[in-house]
């Protein structure tokens, strides 16, 4: 007897996982879909839509060698952000389930809204130039501790659905509290030197975009994409699932 095409054999597996695990919505806990139809609808834009400056907030504009601050500020490392939606319910409650309760499935509808954010705005390093992700990285200590790190399955389940390459290389070198715990100015001490290249070749001077799942103040990302640049990137960018509070006149860093 032939055996069932691969699709037919995934949409069996599915049905099979469904009957003792069904799926359940990481943004209100009803059954039936990892992010529902009620919570997709109700999820909130960001505050800064589009590709921003992470230093004055401002969008970016198009100009000869790619988008950038019309401003021309000086935002180090880190040239642009991109937010798929507002830190608030139901994207924070389904963000924190994959985060803090082990949701892993969520990982792919949230990169989903992040895919589709990235195809709804053009790219700031041009059409040309095909970009590689870089997930922000945890300490060794912190993924023993929570099993994996959700920015890398973000990376991974966007990368797939945009056909980007995964970079590894950037490392976590020294543990420090959780961020979430902090002021703004602790946030700052405690990044100090928390990052580093440690590829076994310099990063390549394609355009990378930095993966992670909240962006509050930016010294995660900035400082990321410090390292990146110190150790010979091209131009460094952000994405990120929900951005908290933002408008045109508060700075990100």
């Amino acid at each position: 007897m032939p055996s069932a095409p691969p699709a037919a054999s995934a949409r069996l597996l599915h049905r099979l996982l469904d009957l003792v695990y069904p799926r359940r919505c990481g943004g209100c806990d009803r059954l039936g879909a990892w992010l529902c139809v009620n919570c997709l609808a109700a999820l909130q834009p960001p505050a800064l839509p589009g590709w921003m400056c992470p230093v004055c907030n401002g969008p970016l504009v198009a100009g000869p060698g790619g988008a950038g601050c019309p401003l021309g500020c000086d935002s180090g490392g880190l040239l642009g952000v991109l937010a798929a939606g507002a830190y608030a319910d139901p994207l924070s409650a389904a963000i924190k389930r994959l985060k803090y309760q082990n949701w892993q499935v969520l990982a792919a509808p949230l990169a989903g809204l992040l895919a589709a954010t990235c195809a709804a705005y053009p790219a700031p390093w041009g059409a040309a130039a095909a970009p590689q992700l870089v997930a922000v990285p945890l300490h060794r200590r912190r993924v023993r501790e929570r099993g994996f790190n959700q920015a890398a399955l973000l990376a991974r389940a966007l990368g797939a659905r945009l056909d980007w390459p995964i970079l590894a290389g950037l490392a976590r070198v020294r543990y420090t509290a959780p961020q979430a715990r902090l002021t703004a100015d602790e946030r700052a001490v405690n990044l100090e030197e928390a990052f580093a290249w440690q590829g076994p070749a310099p990063p390549p001077s394609a355009p990378l975009v930095l993966v992670d799942d909240v962006y509050t103040r930016g010294f995660t990302l900035n400082l990321c994409a410090d390292a990146l640049r110190a150790a010979g990137a091209g131009a460094v960018y952000g994405v990120v699932v929900a951005r908290t509070g933002g408008s045109p006149v508060d700075g990100s860093i």
